[in-house]
């Protein structure tokens, strides 16, 4: 926990308000404008890019293929494992891997309960589509089949529902909308879309305030990447209803009807939109004359990707998807006070005990449910919000052989089933069905591993070098090797984390050539070892051969 607190010069930006209708005459379509610079002099994201942002082509550069895993059914958590997967107060219901959805990848996750029947289904979302999965009994799933991209593939896709209906957006060129039934899941459903909407092409992700029946796209090439208003109060006929995009690009929202603390808007619907660099909060009553009413960054920004309220819609939860990249400090969760929504108050951050990267969360009470890519699902009691005090007191972890910062793992999760059951879409690995014991219970005991050393370093004279280390314990899941190169201006710089399975004592980084750097630390399901001391090499692209052997400074070779 930390409590940081931004000034209202050095950490605080309120912008006056920049309003534009953006409703064509006629409610004929969406226009298409500019945005005004940032703080920093950059241009806002203007429309859709033409390449990938940042943090999409890091999660590209990340993805490996998916992981060849059985279908797991009914495993409790016990002494800290649910079969391979590492674990606290959460047991396993059911795991179904990508085979068995018919996808190739995965990526979100949302959930519809019928509320007739009360049966329980999960929509995940797939590189080919979107797969449906009933639930209601949680250690016997059912996969019911696929409703395909309505155009074609792509890593990204966004669910959301309302009134029984589903709302999916994409980021395939040309996408738009597609609206499907979901109460022909019931019986012998088929899976084509019952409505399209085409007000938009390609969308990063969709938000829905179901209590006004309007849906936000965001991250298209309309409204300036801003809000992009739809209104579905009838779900098949979709109608475009107001656009904001006078903070530029919107990386994602949550819209509610507002019941907070600052009296002037409640009953007001209200968007908290991650724009980037900013928490960006905007009055939307009037679809037709949205209005900004803050605009404010933190320290230590790097992309704001996703947040959500607390129920008294006094705090907001939020998560940077490159901080923990760029900082290497360990999974960081930042809060907004929002007593006064025109001049939010940033509290500070709380550091969870692994480093890997916070993606997706969603409040539930006094909870909050995060996807944190590599470190899987982590549970956290909202302890004391003002001064950024949060307990984890829940976790599962599925991708067990590192907690490291990169894009793998869990990419959303959805707690809102009346079962209490929780669902995880795993990016390489498919759909987890998790029940939580939020009742506590003693946490798994154990240790961290001993840290390694790194014994001996021999460039092998083709652009690689040959890393051999001790094992210096015997409960490690993996180790986590760290490379950096010496640059005569900068010093040490392009850090890089290589994941290694935890039965090797040696590796061969094709580096390339130059001046190099190695330190090795080992990690398991309580966490990580102290890193080892840098050990230098110079490795060459030819010649060399084992000329150049660099040994622990202590050890020797």
């Amino acid at each position: 926990m930390n409590t940081e607190r931004s000034g209202k010069t050095a950490g605080r930006i309120v912008f006056d308000v920049v309003v534009m209708v953006c409703l064509a005459l006629g409610g004929t379509g969406i226009e298409i404008v500019s945005a005004h610079d940032d703080v920093h002099g950059r241009p806002h994201f203007k429309g859709s890019p033409a390449s990938p942002t940042a943090v999409m082509k890091r999660l590209q550069a990340d993805s490996h293929a998916a992981q060849s895993l059985a279908q797991l059914n009914n495993i409790a958590c016990t002494n800290g494992m649910a079969d391979i997967y590492p674990c606290n107060n959460i047991d396993l219901m059911a795991f179904l891997p990508l085979t068995a959805l018919g996808g190739s990848k995965a990526n979100d996750i949302w959930g519809w309960t019928d509320p007739a029947s009360g049966r329980e289904f999960a929509l995940v979302g797939l590189y080919e589509g979107t797969a449906f999965v009933e639930i209601t009994d949680p250690s016997n799933p059912v996969y019911l089949g696929l409703l395909p991209a309505h155009t074609t593939g792509s890593t990204w896709r966004d669910i959301k529902t309302y009134a029984n209906h589903a709302f999916i957006v994409s980021e395939a060129s040309g996408y738009g909308m597609q609206i499907y039934d979901l109460s022909r899941l019931l019986q012998n459903p088929t899976f084509t879309a019952n409505a399209q909407y085409n007000g938009f092409g390609n969308a990063h992700n969709i938000v829905i305030n179901e209590a006004t029946g309007i849906a936000y796209a965001v991250g298209t090439g309309t409204c300036s990447g801003g809000l992009h208003m739809v209104d579905i109060t009838n779900p098949t006929i979709p109608t475009a209803a107001g656009c904001f995009s006078s903070d530029g690009y919107t990386h994602d929202a949550q819209c509610v009807v507002y019941a907070g603390p600052d009296t002037g808007f409640t009953g007001h619907e209200i968007c908290f939109n991650s724009n980037e660099d900013t928490l960006t909060i905007v009055d939307v009553t009037n679809k037709a004359n949205p209005a900004q009413i803050s605009r404010v960054t933190y320290p230590g920004v790097g992309y704001t990707h996703q947040g959500w309220l607390t129920p008294d819609h006094k705090y907001f939860l939020f998560d940077d998807e490159l901080d923990e990249q760029n900082s290497r400090h360990n999974t960081r969760t930042r809060i907004f006070n929002l007593s006064n929504l025109g001049d939010p108050v940033f509290v500070g951050y709380f550091d969870n005990t692994t480093a890997a990267i916070d993606h997706n969360q969603y409040v539930k009470e006094n909870h909050v449910y995060q996807a944190n890519y590599r470190a899987g699902l982590r549970i956290l009691e909202i302890t004391d919000p003002d001064t950024a005090n949060l307990t984890e007191i829940a976790f599962f972890d599925i991708y067990p052989s590192s907690n490291s910062a990169f894009f793998n793992g869990a990419w959303s999760t959805y707690p809102y089933f009346p079962s209490n059951n929780v669902v995880v879409s795993g990016i390489e690995q498919g759909l987890f069905i998790l029940r939580p014991n939020l009742s506590g219970g003693p946490p798994p005991t154990g240790e961290a591993p001993a840290a390694p050393d790194i014994l001996n370093i021999e460039d092998q004279g083709n652009g690689t070098a040959l890393i051999t280390y001790s094992d210096n314990s015997d409960n490690e899941t993996g180790f986590e090797l760290q490379r950096e190169k010496q640059h005569k201006k900068r010093g040490w710089t392009n850090g890089t984390t290589i994941n290694l399975d935890s039965d090797t004592d040696s590796y061969t980084d094709s580096s390339g050539s130059g001046d190099f750097r190695y330190r090795i630390r080992a990690a398991n399901q309580f966490g990580v070892s102290e890193w080892s001391t840098w050990v230098e090499v110079t490795v060459t692209a030819s010649g060399g051969g084992g000329g150049n052997t660099k040994c622990h400074p202590v050890r020797g070779c």
